[in-house]
Order: C-alpha cells, then sequence, then structure tokens
C-alpha cells in the first residue's frame, strides 16, 4: 500500500468524507495516519466534530485496535515561512516579511507557489523519520483538489524544477516530484454513479496517466441500495394492473375492486417502479463505464442518517472489508 494517499473527485462527489474514512481504515492495528487537508475549508475538523485545525499535527481520533489518526490544515503562508527558513536561514527576516504582508502577496499573485507549498509539506511528512529511524507516519492521506485540478496540482513541482535549473528551488522541487511519480504515491477518485462525475472521472484519471503520476482506486460513493434486480423489475413491468392491484389487497393494502384503495394504489406504485428502473439503467451502464477503466473498483453506501462520525467509522469499516487497508 502507497503510503502517501491522495484523494480528489468532483464537487459533491464527498471526497473528504472519503479521506478521512480511508486515514481511519489505513490507521487500523496500531498504525499512525496523517490527514492533510490542503483546501483551506476545515471540513476535516467538522467531520470529526472537533475545533477548527491549527497549523499543526494534531491527534483527532483513534482507529480500531489502536490505531492514531492525526490531521494538519496546511497554511500557505507559514509553509512558505517554513520553507524560507529551511532554505534560506531567513528566521526573524522570514516574519518580518509575513509581517509586511510579502508572504500574502506572493502566494496570492503565484498560485503555482502556493500548490509547490502544499505538496512539499505534504511530502516532507511522508518521508519524515524519528531518531529511531521509522517513519512519523505509516501513512499521509491528502485531501487533495478536485479532480479538474489535480494533475496540475500535483505536477506543478516538475513545472517548478524546469524554471529553475539549480539551487535549492530545483533540488526540494525535484525531491517532492520523486514521491509523487513513485509507488509510494497512489492518487484515487472518488465519484458517483452519474454521467458527470464519471466523465470526469475518467478524464483526470486519463491526464494522471498522461502526466505519468500514480493511479490508484476508484472510489464509487453515496450507492443506494439494490431494492430490486433486473428479474424483479421485468415482472412488474410485464404484470397487469388488475394483478397488481390484487397483489396488494393480498397483503392488507385495500380492496381489490374498482375504485378501491388497492387501485389507486397502482398508478403511484407503478411509477416509482419506472423511476427506480430507469436509475437502475443510469447506475449499471455507469459501473461499466468505470469498470472500463482498468482500476480496483470500491464501494461505499449511501447512510440513511446521514454522515456524521459514526458513520465515517462505519465507511471505514467498508474500506477495510474492501481490502483498501
Amino acid at each position: 500500500m502507497s503510503r502517501l494517499q491522495v484523494v480528489s473527485g468532483k464537487g459533491g462527489t464527498g471526497k473528504t468524507t472519503v479521506a478521512a474514512a480511508l486515514a481511519l481504515a489505513l490507521a487500523t492495528e496500531g498504525k499512525r495516519a496523517l490527514l492533510v487537508e490542503v483546501e483551506g475549508r476545515q471540513g476535516i475538523a467538522q467531520l470529526f466534530e472537533t475545533e477548527a485545525l491549527p497549523y499543526e499535527e494534531r491527534k483527532i481520533a483513534v482507529a480500531p485496535r489502536g490505531g492514531e489518526v492525526y490531521a494538519l490544515a496546511i497554511d500557505p503562508e507559514r509553509a512558505l515561512l517554513d520553507y524560507l527558513q529551511m532554505f534560506y536561514k531567513l528566521g526573524g527576516a522570514g516574519r518580518a516579511l509575513k509581517k509586511l504582508g510579502a508572504i500574502d502577496f506572493a502566494t496570492t499573485i503565484a498560485p503555482g507557489l502556493r500548490d509547490v507549498l502544499l505538496t512539499g509539506k505534504a511530502c516532507e511528512a511522508v518521508r519524515r523519520k524519528d531518531r529511531d529511524g521509522r517513519f512519523a507516519y505509516d501513512y499521509v492521506v491528502m485531501d487533495a483538489p478536485p479532480t479538474g485540478r489535480i494533475t496540475r496540482f500535483l505536477n506543478v513541482n516538475d513545472e517548478v524544477a524546469g524554471l529553475a535549473r539549480i539551487g535549492p528551488i530545483h533540488n526540494q522541487a525535484q525531491a517532492v516530484m520523486r514521491v509523487l511519480k513513485s509507488p509510494e504515491t497512489a492518487v484515487h477518485l472518488v465519484t458517483l454513479l452519474e454521467e458527470m462525475p464519471v466523465q470526469e472521472t475518467a478524464d483526470g484519471i486519463a491526464e494522471l496517466r498522461a502526466a505519468q503520476l500514480p493511479v490508484g482506486r476508484v472510489i464509487v460513493n453515496m450507492v443506494r441500495p439494490a431494492v430490486l434486480d433486473e428479474e424483479d423489475l421485468r415482472l412488474l413491468r410485464d404484470a397487469p394492473r388488475a394483478a397488481v392491484a390484487r397483489s396488494l389487497s393480498s397483503v392488507g393494502l385495500g380492496g381489490a375492486r374498482r375504485g378501491g384503495t388497492a387501485e389507486r394504489l397502482v398508478d403511484p406504485l407503478l411509477a416509482q417502479a419506472g423511476e427506480y428502473a430507469e436509475r437502475y439503467a443510469l447506475e449499471r451502464a455507469q459501473r461499466e463505464v468505470l469498470r472500463g477503466l482498468d482500476l480496483s473498483l470500491h464501494e461505499l453506501p449511501l447512510l440513511a442518517e446521514g454522515m456524521d462520525l459514526a458513520g465515517l467509522y462505519e465507511l471505514a469499516t467498508e474500506l477495510r472489508q474492501q481490502g483498501i487497508s
């Protein structure tokens, strides 16, 4: 299993939820996982029902059988200060630049610099070791930007390395890309069984592969339970209205006489079955598209009670059972 797990997906597919569940799934059996947020939305804090994350690694959850999940919300300004101190030893001068607004100015006018800092901080956590030479974290899970931006986001250090031919910036960019383009990294795409998210997932995978970035798995989120199968739908579609009314009457839903309760229920019931059949066919077609991408495919259920901390643990259990940990 790759040590850097990058999770992306079209907006609205629940990629932050999946990233959080994945961190919990990976941090089982005493392992340590760091969950990294790069978009500044504090979505991780909301999911784990905790206060806003500071720019420091903080334990936010205990995984089953003794694992630990830490979280970090990367702030580009603080990351740039770290960068300046690491490579140029600016110290107090760097803090003075922040007071003057130079740090915010630099990250605003150069969005590519912002992405360099975000990916660099995550990769530093992947490489970091403790005094005994062991990795500080077994896994780093990044809640990354959406699918439409993920390839540019991850590949920005390649561009920087090409622009800065020598020096610490060049060396740092190359070190980051060595992590991002190695087996240490896997980029997972989250989608729904709907046409637009599936198409964006397919396009994103093609872009990642073209950039030689390691694609991991496709995770289908919020999958509705299967109520009827194809045979059930065929029987319902072909059944005469009178037979449906008699069946309703036989289970106590009004008499079968003309105009009775059972007969009045037939049309709404058949209309609902028709809507279900249409959705069933759409979802089956989208599954086939996803299977054609030649990647491991996982599905997470739509939670009837909505998403809360208990639901997050439930999704983590689903991922473990599907062999993703």
